[in-house]
């Protein structure tokens, strides 16, 4: 991966609508240098800017779903969940015979909704479902870096100063007049004030003095969808984690520095913990397995599982090895 596409796709992570002006000053390059790096990423289907509306605004939580299926029944069962609204990530683990789902609904699911009528498939011989209690690590540091060439923090603080809105408040729902403009940006996260002011019939100003609302109230926020496949990182996986709840906190704010980590949440269940974690192969997981994790106190147990393939982002299918729009 260049140095130009790591320092591109970590000043996105933190900035996720900075202008391409913005973002060359940063890191030292060019602006159409910049801008054409990333249009070419885009189009390559390695990345994707996506607006995300707050699940919590319609009363929903994330779910991590596991469904074990036989192998003939899992490609019919993966086909029929990614294509719903409501299944926000989705992978096959190796084996083909297990698939880990991230799915938004309520806490008291009615009766008719995804996760009360999943378990009555034919196809599913087996399901676990754990809420995700808290997401860990802070904007600056909760990002994907392991590609080695991320920005120091005074590269860091001068994104941030662009920053879009306020401290989050209370997310309230969208109006119907805000579903043009959530309907574009969760197409292409960066697209013009310009652009949205043309599709909504509003004024830029009045564009951009929306987008700044529904930030600051937390109902609408911006993810960068990446496709590491694409960049040269082969093996994703997912490490389920338990520790005493005392230490909770301290283990995972520690993994969430990583380089080689995507994310860290709560969950319940058996494990405590669940890290997706981002390597070029089985060495580099294996090194960040003995040489890194190693040295986080407190972790009791451990279990990983791997990814052999990914078919939903949190806005993006992979359709032929290319994020798409879902």
């Amino acid at each position: 991966m260049e140095p130009l596409d790591g320092h591109i796709l970590h000043a996105l992570q933190v900035a996720p609508r900075a202008p391409f002006r913005r973002i060359a000053e940063v890191i030292g390059a060019g602006e159409q240098t910049v801008a054409r790096r990333y249009r070419a990423l885009r189009r390559d289907g390695a990345l994707r800017v996506i607006g995300v509306v707050n699940p919590r605004v319609y009363g929903e939580y994330q779910w991590i779903v596991r469904v074990r299926a036989k192998p003939d029944n899992l490609p019919r069962l993966a086909e029929a969940l990614v294509h719903r609204p409501d299944v926000t990530h989705a992978n096959v683990l190796s084996g083909g015979t297990e698939l880990v789902c991230v799915v938004r609904a309520p806490i008291g699911d009615a009766g008719d909704g995804l996760l009360h009528r999943l378990p009555r498939t034919p196809a599913v011989l087996e399901m676990r479902i754990d809420l995700v209690l808290n997401v860990f690590g802070s904007p600056a540091g909760a990002h994907w870096t392991g590609h080695g060439h991320a920005l120091d923090e005074d590269q860091i603080k001068a994104l941030q100063q662009q920053g879009e809105g306020a401290a989050p408040g209370r997310p309230a729902a969208p109006t119907a007049g805000d579903q043009p403009l959530l309907e574009a940006l969760a197409n292409d996260g960066r697209i013009a004030d310009n652009a949205l002011a043309t599709l909504t019939g509003w004024s830029p100003a009045r564009v951009k003095r929306r987008l700044a609302a529904l930030q600051a109230s937390d109902t609408l926020a911006y993810d960068l969808d990446v496709l590491p496949e694409r960049l040269g990182f082969m093996l994703n996986a997912m490490i389920w984690i338990s520790t005493a709840p005392r230490h909770l906190a301290s283990v995972a704010e520690q993994i969430a520095r990583h380089p080689e980590v995507a994310s860290v949440v709560a969950v319940s269940g058996p494990a405590n913990l669940m890290v997706v974690v981002i390597c070029r192969d089985a060495g580099h997981l294996h090194r960040y397995i003995a040489e890194r994790l190693a040295t986080v106190d407190d972790i009791q147990a451990y279990d990983v599982s791997v990814r052999s393939k990914r078919l939903k982002q949190v806005g993006s299918l992979v359709s032929r090895g290319r994020l798409i729009r879902a």
